[in-house]
Protein backbone atom coordinates (compact mmCIF):
# COMPACT_ATOMS: atom_id res chain seq x y z
CA UNK A 1 0.00 0.00 0.00
CA UNK A 2 1.36 3.09 -1.07
CA UNK A 3 1.85 5.55 1.87
CA UNK A 4 1.29 9.51 0.80
CA UNK A 5 4.21 11.91 1.58
CA UNK A 6 4.07 14.68 3.85
CA UNK A 7 4.84 18.01 2.58
CA UNK A 8 7.12 20.33 3.97
CA UNK A 9 7.50 24.10 2.79
CA UNK A 10 11.30 25.01 3.25
CA UNK A 11 11.82 28.32 2.71
CA UNK A 12 14.95 29.82 1.79
CA UNK A 13 16.65 33.12 1.80
CA UNK A 14 17.48 34.15 -2.10
CA UNK A 15 20.92 35.38 -0.98
CA UNK A 16 23.84 33.04 -1.43
CA UNK A 17 23.98 29.85 -0.94
CA UNK A 18 24.59 29.11 2.80
CA UNK A 19 21.13 29.65 4.18
CA UNK A 20 20.35 26.53 2.03
CA UNK A 21 23.27 24.64 2.85
CA UNK A 22 22.16 24.59 6.05
CA UNK A 23 18.72 24.02 6.14
CA UNK A 24 19.94 21.30 3.94
CA UNK A 25 21.69 19.34 6.44
CA UNK A 26 18.23 19.67 9.08
CA UNK A 27 16.31 18.14 6.30
CA UNK A 28 18.16 15.47 5.61
CA UNK A 29 18.52 14.92 9.12
CA UNK A 30 14.54 15.06 9.01
CA UNK A 31 14.14 12.85 6.36
CA UNK A 32 16.61 9.93 7.89
CA UNK A 33 14.34 9.78 11.16
CA UNK A 34 10.98 9.76 8.33
CA UNK A 35 10.92 9.00 4.83
CA UNK A 36 7.71 10.23 4.28
CA UNK A 37 8.64 13.83 4.55
CA UNK A 38 8.85 15.18 1.09
CA UNK A 39 10.56 18.97 0.80
CA UNK A 40 9.01 21.42 -1.38
CA UNK A 41 12.28 23.79 -1.52
CA UNK A 42 10.93 27.46 -2.26
CA UNK A 43 14.09 29.17 -3.67
CA UNK A 44 15.88 30.63 -6.56
CA UNK A 45 18.82 28.59 -5.62
CA UNK A 46 20.08 26.40 -9.01
CA UNK A 47 18.47 22.55 -8.17
CA UNK A 48 22.15 21.21 -9.06
CA UNK A 49 22.55 23.12 -5.58
CA UNK A 50 19.65 21.10 -3.77
CA UNK A 51 20.91 17.96 -5.46
CA UNK A 52 24.46 18.36 -4.52
CA UNK A 53 23.57 19.19 -0.65
CA UNK A 54 20.31 16.96 -0.32
CA UNK A 55 19.55 13.44 0.15
CA UNK A 56 16.54 11.97 -1.47
CA UNK A 57 13.45 13.10 -3.80
CA UNK A 58 12.37 16.67 -3.21
CA UNK A 59 10.36 19.24 -5.19
CA UNK A 60 12.10 22.43 -6.03
CA UNK A 61 9.80 25.55 -6.75
CA UNK A 62 12.23 28.23 -7.57
CA UNK A 63 10.62 31.30 -6.28
CA UNK A 64 12.42 34.15 -4.30
CA UNK A 65 10.66 35.26 -0.98
CA UNK A 66 12.75 37.62 0.02
CA UNK A 67 16.20 39.90 -1.48
CA UNK A 68 19.24 39.77 0.66
CA UNK A 69 21.86 42.05 -0.23
CA UNK A 70 22.63 42.58 -3.87
CA UNK A 71 26.46 41.59 -4.22
CA UNK A 72 29.08 41.83 -6.77
CA UNK A 73 31.29 39.11 -5.20
CA UNK A 74 30.89 37.26 -1.52
CA UNK A 75 33.11 40.43 0.26
CA UNK A 76 31.43 43.67 -1.47
CA UNK A 77 27.73 44.74 -1.37
CA UNK A 78 26.01 47.22 -3.39
CA UNK A 79 23.42 49.13 -1.42
CA UNK A 80 21.63 51.18 -3.69
CA UNK A 81 21.02 48.18 -6.30
CA UNK A 82 19.74 46.26 -2.61
CA UNK A 83 17.33 49.22 -1.30
CA UNK A 84 15.68 49.34 -5.12
CA UNK A 85 15.32 45.37 -4.94
CA UNK A 86 13.66 45.76 -1.81
CA UNK A 87 11.23 48.21 -2.84
CA UNK A 88 10.18 46.31 -5.51
CA UNK A 89 10.17 42.86 -3.79
CA UNK A 90 7.63 44.56 -1.48
CA UNK A 91 5.36 46.09 -3.77
CA UNK A 92 4.59 42.74 -5.47
CA UNK A 93 4.59 41.16 -1.84
CA UNK A 94 0.99 40.81 -1.45
CA UNK A 95 0.50 38.74 -5.03
CA UNK A 96 3.31 36.37 -3.95
CA UNK A 97 1.65 35.98 -0.46
CA UNK A 98 -1.38 34.97 -2.15
CA UNK A 99 -0.16 32.95 -4.82
CA UNK A 100 2.41 30.98 -2.20
CA UNK A 101 -1.07 30.92 0.76
CA UNK A 102 -2.65 28.82 -2.71
CA UNK A 103 -0.25 26.48 -3.43
CA UNK A 104 0.42 25.47 0.54
CA UNK A 105 -3.40 24.59 0.30
CA UNK A 106 -3.17 22.65 -2.66
CA UNK A 107 -0.45 20.98 -1.52
CA UNK A 108 -1.69 19.77 2.02
CA UNK A 109 1.28 21.35 3.79
CA UNK A 110 1.20 21.27 7.50
CA UNK A 111 4.53 23.78 8.35
CA UNK A 112 7.14 25.49 6.41
CA UNK A 113 10.14 25.78 7.42
CA UNK A 114 12.24 29.10 7.20
CA UNK A 115 15.95 29.97 6.93
CA UNK A 116 14.73 33.02 6.63
CA UNK A 117 12.77 35.05 4.25
CA UNK A 118 10.67 37.60 6.57
CA UNK A 119 7.79 37.18 4.38
CA UNK A 120 6.98 32.95 4.82
CA UNK A 121 5.52 33.78 8.11
CA UNK A 122 2.53 36.07 6.09
CA UNK A 123 2.22 33.28 4.07
CA UNK A 124 1.87 30.74 6.83
CA UNK A 125 -0.96 33.25 7.90
CA UNK A 126 -2.67 33.04 4.72
CA UNK A 127 -2.55 29.33 4.79
CA UNK A 128 -3.65 28.84 7.96
CA UNK A 129 -0.74 26.85 9.16
CA UNK A 130 2.54 27.68 11.68
CA UNK A 131 6.09 28.97 10.15
CA UNK A 132 9.05 28.29 12.04
CA UNK A 133 12.00 29.76 11.59
CA UNK A 134 15.85 29.13 11.93
CA UNK A 135 19.20 31.43 11.60
CA UNK A 136 21.90 33.38 13.17
CA UNK A 137 20.49 36.57 12.11
CA UNK A 138 17.28 38.97 10.47
CA UNK A 139 17.68 40.53 7.72
CA UNK A 140 16.16 43.59 9.81
CA UNK A 141 19.68 43.02 11.56
CA UNK A 142 21.24 43.54 8.16
CA UNK A 143 19.58 46.53 7.14
CA UNK A 144 19.69 48.74 10.30
CA UNK A 145 22.69 50.31 9.21
CA UNK A 146 22.21 50.78 6.02
CA UNK A 147 20.63 54.34 6.28
CA UNK A 148 17.45 56.42 6.52
CA UNK A 149 15.96 54.68 3.53
CA UNK A 150 16.16 50.97 4.86
CA UNK A 151 14.18 52.08 8.09
CA UNK A 152 10.62 51.41 6.66
CA UNK A 153 11.46 48.38 5.30
CA UNK A 154 13.19 47.31 8.39
CA UNK A 155 10.21 47.91 10.01
CA UNK A 156 7.88 45.96 7.77
CA UNK A 157 10.22 43.11 8.17
CA UNK A 158 10.10 43.20 12.18
CA UNK A 159 6.92 43.24 12.03
CA UNK A 160 6.22 40.39 9.81
CA UNK A 161 9.35 38.43 12.39
CA UNK A 162 7.05 38.96 14.99
CA UNK A 163 4.60 36.47 13.61
CA UNK A 164 6.99 33.74 13.52
CA UNK A 165 5.80 31.22 16.00
CA UNK A 166 9.13 29.50 16.87
CA UNK A 167 12.62 30.30 15.91
CA UNK A 168 15.80 28.13 16.12
CA UNK A 169 18.47 30.60 16.62
CA UNK A 170 22.07 29.04 15.37
CA UNK A 171 25.23 29.82 17.23
CA UNK A 172 26.77 33.08 16.30
CA UNK A 173 23.39 34.93 16.66
CA UNK A 174 22.41 38.48 16.87
CA UNK A 175 20.15 39.10 19.45
CA UNK A 176 16.92 38.10 16.95
CA UNK A 177 14.99 40.59 19.21
CA UNK A 178 11.99 40.75 16.38
CA UNK A 179 11.49 37.00 17.30
CA UNK A 180 9.06 36.58 20.33
CA UNK A 181 9.34 32.65 20.63
CA UNK A 182 12.91 31.35 19.92
CA UNK A 183 15.15 28.96 21.46
CA UNK A 184 18.84 27.92 21.18
CA UNK A 185 20.07 25.19 19.17
CA UNK A 186 23.71 23.77 18.75
CA UNK A 187 25.73 23.96 15.02
CA UNK A 188 23.93 22.47 12.24
CA UNK A 189 25.73 22.33 8.96
CA UNK A 190 26.82 19.46 6.73
CA UNK A 191 29.52 16.84 6.97
CA UNK A 192 31.65 15.08 4.62
CA UNK A 193 30.45 12.26 2.45
CA UNK A 194 33.73 10.39 1.70
CA UNK A 195 36.84 9.32 3.81
CA UNK A 196 40.34 11.54 3.12
CA UNK A 197 41.68 8.77 1.56
CA UNK A 198 38.80 8.47 -1.39
CA UNK A 199 38.78 12.21 -1.67
CA UNK A 200 42.69 12.32 -2.31
CA UNK A 201 42.33 9.16 -4.49
CA UNK A 202 39.29 10.57 -6.76
CA UNK A 203 41.28 13.82 -7.00
CA UNK A 204 45.07 12.70 -7.40
CA UNK A 205 46.19 14.75 -4.06
CA UNK A 206 49.19 14.06 -2.53
CA UNK A 207 48.37 13.59 1.26
CA UNK A 208 51.90 14.71 2.32
CA UNK A 209 51.59 18.04 0.50
CA UNK A 210 49.91 21.05 2.10
CA UNK A 211 46.57 21.19 0.83
CA UNK A 212 44.43 24.61 0.86
CA UNK A 213 41.09 25.04 0.15
CA UNK A 214 40.16 28.94 -1.56
CA UNK A 215 36.14 29.28 -1.15
CA UNK A 216 33.97 32.34 -1.08
CA UNK A 217 30.66 31.10 -1.03
CA UNK A 218 28.40 30.86 -4.34
CA UNK A 219 28.93 34.20 -5.26
CA UNK A 220 32.67 34.21 -5.46
CA UNK A 221 35.09 36.72 -5.55
CA UNK A 222 36.44 40.00 -7.46
CA UNK A 223 39.94 39.65 -7.98
CA UNK A 224 41.17 37.09 -5.95
CA UNK A 225 45.04 37.00 -6.38
CA UNK A 226 45.63 33.91 -7.58
CA UNK A 227 49.32 35.07 -8.31
CA UNK A 228 50.71 34.16 -4.88
CA UNK A 229 49.82 30.46 -5.73
CA UNK A 230 53.08 31.21 -7.34
CA UNK A 231 55.23 31.25 -3.84
CA UNK A 232 53.53 27.94 -2.79
CA UNK A 233 55.06 25.55 -5.28
CA UNK A 234 54.96 22.19 -2.82
CA UNK A 235 52.08 23.38 -1.87
CA UNK A 236 48.34 22.01 -3.68
CA UNK A 237 45.31 25.01 -3.73
CA UNK A 238 41.98 24.19 -4.48
CA UNK A 239 39.08 26.26 -5.62
CA UNK A 240 35.27 26.05 -7.15
CA UNK A 241 35.78 29.46 -8.92
CA UNK A 242 35.59 27.86 -12.82
CA UNK A 243 37.44 31.28 -13.92
CA UNK A 244 40.53 30.40 -11.86
CA UNK A 245 43.44 30.28 -13.74
CA UNK A 246 45.75 27.70 -14.51
CA UNK A 247 48.37 27.03 -12.67
CA UNK A 248 50.25 23.91 -11.90
CA UNK A 249 49.68 23.63 -8.15
CA UNK A 250 45.56 24.96 -8.66
CA UNK A 251 42.95 22.52 -9.17
CA UNK A 252 39.46 23.45 -10.15
CA UNK A 253 36.75 21.74 -8.49
CA UNK A 254 33.25 20.96 -9.81
CA UNK A 255 30.81 22.37 -8.12
CA UNK A 256 27.86 19.74 -8.96
CA UNK A 257 30.53 16.90 -8.11
CA UNK A 258 31.93 17.95 -4.92
CA UNK A 259 30.72 20.14 -1.60
CA UNK A 260 33.47 22.33 0.13
CA UNK A 261 33.33 19.87 3.42
CA UNK A 262 33.61 17.12 1.54
CA UNK A 263 37.43 18.32 0.93
CA UNK A 264 37.71 20.12 4.43
CA UNK A 265 39.57 17.41 6.00
CA UNK A 266 42.11 17.01 3.69
CA UNK A 267 43.26 20.79 4.28
CA UNK A 268 45.48 22.62 6.39
CA UNK A 269 43.51 25.73 5.76
CA UNK A 270 40.22 26.64 4.67
CA UNK A 271 40.54 30.15 3.24
CA UNK A 272 37.02 32.14 3.13
CA UNK A 273 34.66 35.28 4.32
CA UNK A 274 32.91 34.87 7.50
CA UNK A 275 29.04 33.16 6.31
CA UNK A 276 27.90 30.75 8.48
CA UNK A 277 27.38 27.47 6.54
CA UNK A 278 31.60 27.38 5.92
CA UNK A 279 31.87 28.38 9.13
CA UNK A 280 30.02 25.92 10.39
CA UNK A 281 31.74 22.87 8.15
CA UNK A 282 34.90 23.73 9.02
CA UNK A 283 34.53 23.88 13.03
CA UNK A 284 32.57 20.60 12.44
CA UNK A 285 35.52 19.03 10.36
CA UNK A 286 38.16 20.73 13.10
CA UNK A 287 39.79 21.97 9.93
CA UNK A 288 41.54 25.79 10.82
CA UNK A 289 39.93 28.49 8.93
CA UNK A 290 42.04 31.78 7.68
CA UNK A 291 39.03 34.23 7.65
CA UNK A 292 39.10 37.49 5.29
CA UNK A 293 36.71 40.07 7.43
CA UNK A 294 34.36 41.91 4.90
CA UNK A 295 32.50 45.27 5.34
CA UNK A 296 28.85 45.79 5.29
CA UNK A 297 27.68 43.05 6.69
CA UNK A 298 26.02 43.25 10.20
CA UNK A 299 26.54 39.35 11.39
CA UNK A 300 30.18 39.54 10.26
CA UNK A 301 31.47 40.30 13.46
CA UNK A 302 29.58 37.41 15.35
CA UNK A 303 30.79 35.32 13.24
CA UNK A 304 34.19 36.47 13.18
CA UNK A 305 33.92 36.26 17.35
CA UNK A 306 32.29 32.14 16.78
CA UNK A 307 35.34 31.59 15.01
CA UNK A 308 38.21 32.96 17.61
CA UNK A 309 36.21 31.12 20.47
CA UNK A 310 35.73 27.57 19.10
CA UNK A 311 37.94 27.32 16.02
CA UNK A 312 41.45 27.10 14.74
CA UNK A 313 41.91 30.20 12.62
CA UNK A 314 43.58 33.57 11.58
CA UNK A 315 41.55 37.18 10.92
CA UNK A 316 42.56 38.74 7.72
CA UNK A 317 41.71 42.21 6.73
CA UNK A 318 41.00 42.52 2.74
CA UNK A 319 44.24 44.71 2.84
CA UNK A 320 46.27 41.19 4.25
CA UNK A 321 44.57 38.88 1.61
CA UNK A 322 44.81 40.99 -1.11
CA UNK A 323 48.11 42.90 -1.38
CA UNK A 324 50.13 40.98 1.23
CA UNK A 325 52.39 38.02 1.09
CA UNK A 326 50.03 34.83 2.24
CA UNK A 327 52.60 34.24 4.73
CA UNK A 328 49.92 33.02 6.89
CA UNK A 329 49.56 30.07 5.49
CA UNK A 330 52.83 28.66 6.43
CA UNK A 331 52.24 29.69 10.69
CA UNK A 332 50.21 27.98 12.82
CA UNK A 333 46.84 28.76 13.07
CA UNK A 334 45.17 30.69 16.72
CA UNK A 335 43.71 28.01 18.71
CA UNK A 336 40.31 28.76 19.78
CA UNK A 337 40.02 30.87 22.63
CA UNK A 338 36.62 29.23 24.31
CA UNK A 339 37.09 26.38 27.05
CA UNK A 340 34.16 25.07 26.67
CA UNK A 341 32.85 22.94 23.23
CA UNK A 342 30.42 24.45 20.79
CA UNK A 343 27.34 22.50 20.81
CA UNK A 344 27.34 20.69 17.18
CA UNK A 345 23.43 19.17 17.63
CA UNK A 346 21.54 21.77 15.83
CA UNK A 347 20.95 19.34 12.98
CA UNK A 348 19.06 16.57 15.24
CA UNK A 349 17.65 19.00 17.75
CA UNK A 350 15.55 20.81 14.65
CA UNK A 351 14.72 17.66 13.06
CA UNK A 352 13.46 16.46 16.23
CA UNK A 353 10.94 19.21 17.11
CA UNK A 354 10.22 19.29 13.08
CA UNK A 355 9.04 15.12 13.18
CA UNK A 356 7.41 15.56 16.51
CA UNK A 357 4.93 18.34 14.88
CA UNK A 358 4.67 16.41 11.91
CA UNK A 359 3.60 13.31 14.02
CA UNK A 360 0.92 14.66 16.01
Amino acid sequence: MAVNPIPLYVAATAHGFGHVTRLAAVVNTLRRQDAQILPIWVTPAPAWLLQRYGEGEFVHRPRGLDVGVVQPDGLQADLPATLAALKAFQAGAADLIREEAEFIRSQGVPLILADVPPIATAIAEAAGIPCWMASNFGWDFIYQDYGPQFQPLVAWIRELYGRCQRLFRLPFAEPMAAFPHQEAVGLTGSDPRYSGEEVARRLGLERERPTVLLTFGGLGLQGLPYERLTDFPDWQFLTFDPKAPALPNLQILDGQVWRPVDVMPLCRWVVSKPGYGTLAEALRCGTPMACVNRSGFAESPLLVEGLRRYGWHRILSPEEFFAGSWDFLRDPPYPPQASEKLDRGGNEAIAAAIAAFLRQ
